[in-house]
């Protein structure tokens, strides 16, 4: 069984996802639009110290291919 989605903000998942080999390349509003090397997107909204709502970090992990434990141990 997989385990729960953690509560993160949005600049803590950002972290991750550029120590996974993800760079900004353009944000739309309150939308920050990552790529990696192969082309994949990963879109993240950035509001300043909220939680994000579980559902949305789903979507990012899926986006960027990460799984839960995976997420946990780049976040230590």
């Amino acid at each position: 069984m997989s385990q729960k989605f953690p509560k993160v903000t949005a600049a803590e998942t950002i972290k991750v996802i550029e120590r996974v080999g993800f760079v900004l390349v353009r944000q739309s509003g309150s939308h920050m639009i990552y790529k990696n090397k192969v082309g994949k997107r990963v879109t993240i909204p950035f509001h300043d110290q909220k939680i994000l709502h579980p559902k949305i970090l789903k979507n990012i992990l899926c986006d960027a291919e990460l799984s839960v434990e995976e997420f946990l141990k780049l976040m230590r």
